[in-house]
């Protein structure tokens, strides 16, 4: 592929995502920002492989704001007790890309990424009442 298809493609990518951000639900929304996340980690890991230490910092950087951004949409009032545990794992996945920044291991990253997926695959399985705000049949 040539680098103005590469460009081409990045950037219809960038639309794309855009697009689907400004007509997703709120569910949606949080289920991109894992998805990024877990896509700068896995970038972060492929360029402390290469030696690439400013791509790394760049991708850690992004996946940093990315956690940032789902830890300060944490409800601690409507989500409870869940929220804080929540709050407290984004905190340790937080320090954890620190580590792996300044150690440039990608096992760090794996720990972090196997964090992400853990709490993505609760957040893909809830029910379907759930992610549109309406209370569970049956409940008063």
């Amino acid at each position: 592929m040539s680098y103005g298809n590469k460009r081409a493609m990045a950037q219809y990518g960038k639309v794309a995502a855009q697009s689907e951000g400004e007509y997703a639900s709120p569910h949606r929304l949080v289920q991109m920002l894992m998805e990024g996340a877990l896509d700068k980690m896995a970038t972060a890991k492929g360029c402390i492989q290469r030696k690439d230490y400013e791509g790394k910092s760049a991708q850690i950087t992004w996946a940093t704001s990315i956690i940032n951004g789902l830890r300060a949409s944490l409800d601690p009032e409507r989500g409870g007790e869940i929220a804080v545990n929540l709050e407290d794992l984004y905190s340790y996945m937080l320090q954890r890309l620190i580590d792996a920044s300044v150690a440039n291991d990608p096992a760090i990253l794996d720990e972090v990424m196997g964090l992400m997926l853990e709490i993505k695959g609760a957040w893909d399985a809830m029910p379907e009442h759930i992610r549109n705000g309406q209370p569970a049949a049956g409940a008063n």
